[in-house]
């Protein structure tokens, strides 16, 4: 008899939010629903979409084997919410947990192993696929993105920002373009996981932000500012 449980993914780094509702049986994933919300209203719909989603499968959180937390890079304020409701509904209910990056799963559902996303700031999160070696996961702006050489063939992009990006700073790379990866891809490519038992305690649950956030950044730059200041007066 064929093992079978079921797997909840949450991703809320991107524009848009969502989540996905998996069974597994033995090699074989079925996705039982998903939801989608956007406008970047996770921290009012996030759990009241779970609730719903799995309402309408008639399971209950007691029945679910593992969550799926797709942690960055992306917005900040997505990715904490996400990861604090994962953090809830794991410790709520004693479920465990699997993390994986957003832009490994973009690979994965793209079908191209080197893969960017666009971060703001005339930068993208970047992952690259290198011979002989695991892929490396970077924030990269016109700079970085000049460094880089060789620069892979092809690049899968979902949106503008980091198509433009790349086409000015690598001209011969062909991009690829394709839909953002959601949570129903992060369900296809971790599910395996799930099974080999790949899970991490929730309690250490954080965010692959790949940038430091602005008050990290600008509190820097003032006390930066204040210790020059200081150093002056002396």
């Amino acid at each position: 008899m064929h093992e079978s449980y079921m797997i909840l993914a949450i991703d809320t780094c991107g524009s848009s939010g969502s989540i996905a509702l998996g069974l597994k049986e033995g090699q074989d994933l079925y996705i039982l629903g998903n939801s989608q919300f956007g406008g970047r209203s996770y921290s009012e719909r996030l759990v009241a979409a779970v609730g719903e989603l799995l309402g309408l499968g008639g399971v209950h959180l007691g029945l679910i084997h593992a969550l799926v937390a797709v942690n960055g890079p992306g917005s900040f304020t997505g990715v904490r919410v996400g990861l604090s409701a994962v953090k809830g509904l794991a410790e709520g209910s004693q479920i465990r947990v699997l993390a994986v990056s957003r832009l490994e799963v973009f690979a994965a559902a793209s079908g191209v192993s080197s893969v960017a996303l666009g971060a703001h700031r005339q930068e993208v999160f970047l992952r690259l696929a290198e011979p002989a070696s695991a892929a490396r996961e970077l924030l990269a702006g016109a700079a970085e993105l000049a460094a880089i050489q060789p620069h892979p063939p092809r690049v899968a992009v979902c949106d503008e920002e980091a198509a433009q990006l790349l086409q000015a700073a690598w001209p011969a790379v062909e991009l690829v373009r394709t839909a953002a990866p959601n949570a129903d891809d992060a369900l296809r490519l971790c599910a395996p996981r799930v099974a080999r038992g790949e899970f991490i305690d929730a309690a250490l649950l954080d965010g692959h932000y790949l940038r430091r956030s602005d008050a990290e950044i600008f509190g820097a730059d003032v006390a930066a500012q204040a210790a020059a200041a200081a150093k002056q007066r002396a």
